[in-house]
């Protein structure tokens, strides 16, 4: 490995370090359904509809817009995950909670460097799996021990934005990513694979990335502002520990996304925002490929090989922000998607039971003055249910698993501004 090499690893590893925890279960899939304490308030809403420096992981455009600083936040992020398996007649139910709490921090800074041009600098926790299941499902089928995944995916993005005429700006951020994954109690699968010693219970393994995010925002009159983003999938490192267990030989990239957005303010104390968004899983092998040709010969960990059958999901998001007065202003927003798994796909989703599609939001922020603020932010998502439809293949006795999810997340934050 070079020298720039292990300093670009070192310093990600290091971002991640800062950051702890990644989200167990993000909302839309497993990525974010906003990034910073205010956009979460609107439901992620903010392609058009910049608040601050976390803008950088929607839009990088809007950092021409966010007065300079620094804004600081945290996460509490309380998901519940449940599987039950109906085989023979007989249903058991198993809880994926055995670590229930996550804590996800972000940071992020902005400075206008001349009246036209602004840089910016975030990181933040960019998506993520975890489930822990202290009674196996797949003991019956011969697994032990207790059951799981852990992956955590974070990205430092430094970011340039330019007015290019006014009210019109385009901007640009490097996605640098760090994960970690570890899987246990799923060595049952080693006889299904490329790489039998590299399935289950190796540890944690890490792999850095690199990506790209533009973006383009523009005020058409007082009242109207319209905004796109684009973001490249971010390519990973393999993950070696697991190259029997993800296609590709251990490969898990981040997923491309882009997304459209429209900002109303009718009044200037109102802002109505909305939003739509593509996630594109079906393009990661490891994340889109169905489990479906592991029974048809394919073994896990080979080129293209099985994954977890996630669909392309698309998110549409509608927030509103009213300033009430010079020290208070409230938030409130929901947004929905088509969850990823099909119900043929829910054996192996067991792991990873992304299937929230509505989630309903709120905030408010504070100022004590006119260099600081305190913001908060809450966000449910209610319980989703996907019952299988012959998920259980015939080599393990056929049948159904099913699978379902809630999530309940408190944000709390701080902002600076220079």
């Amino acid at each position: 490995m070079s020298t720039v090499a292990r300093a670009r690893t070192a310093g990600i590893a290091l971002a991640l370090g800062t950051l702890g925890c990644a989200p167990a279960l993000a909302t839309n899939g497993y990525y974010a359904a906003g990034y910073g304490i205010k956009a979460e308030g609107v439901a992620g809403a903010g392609i058009a509809f910049p608040q601050d420096s976390l803008t950088i992981a929607t839009n990088p455009a809007g950092l021409t817009g966010v007065a300079d600083g620094l804004d600081l936040g945290i996460d509490f992020f309380r998901p519940k995950r449940q599987a039950t398996l109906v085989q023979g007649g007989g249903a058991q139910s198993f809880d994926g909670d055995g670590t229930s709490t996550f804590y996800v921090p972000a940071i992020g800074y902005s400075r206008h460097v001349s009246t036209h041009l602004a840089a910016g600098i975030a990181l933040f926790g960019n998506g993520g799996l975890q489930t822990d299941y202290a009674s196996n499902p797949f003991a019956r089928f011969g697994a032990t021990g207790s059951a799981g995944v852990d992956l955590q995916q974070a990205f430092l993005s430094p970011a340039l934005a330019y007015e290019v005429a006014p009210g019109h700006s385009l901007g640009l951020a490097v996605n640098l990513g760090y994960q970690k994954f570890h899987a246990k109690g799923v060595g049952l699968f080693a006889d299904f694979s490329s790489a039998p010693g590299a399935v289950s219970d190796n540890g944690y393994d890490n792999a850095t990335g690199i990506g790209a995010r533009i973006g383009w925002i523009s005020h058409l009159n007082d009242f109207i502002a319209v905004g796109a983003t684009w973001e490249s999938k971010t390519k990973f490192g393999k993950f070696k520990k697991y190259a029997g267990l993800f296609a590709d030989q251990g490969g898990f990239d981040a997923p491309s996304t882009y997304g459209v957005g429209l900002a109303l303010t009718p009044t200037k104390d109102w802002t109505i925002a909305l939003d739509w968004q593509q996630i594109e899983y079906s393009k990661v092998s490891s994340v889109g490929d169905s489990i479906a040709s592991l029974f048809s010969g394919v073994p896990l960990g080979a080129s293209h090989g099985p994954g977890f059958g996630w669909r392309d999901v698309s998110v549409i998001k509608l927030g509103a922000a009213y300033q009430v007065n010079e020290r208070w202003s409230v938030r409130a927003g929901a947004s929905t998607n088509r969850q990823p798994i099909p119900g043929g796909e829910t054996f192996f989703n067991i792991l990873a039971p992304g299937v929230v599609e509505t989630h309903f939001t709120a905030g408010l922020s504070w100022r004590p003055n006119a260099m600081n603020e305190i913001n908060l932010s809450v966000l449910h998502a209610p319980k989703q249910k996907v019952d299988g439809s012959g998920s259980i293949p015939a080599a393990f006795g056929g049948g159904e698993s099913n699978i379902s999810l809630e999530e309940t997340s408190i944000g709390i934050g701080w902002s600076h501004r220079l």
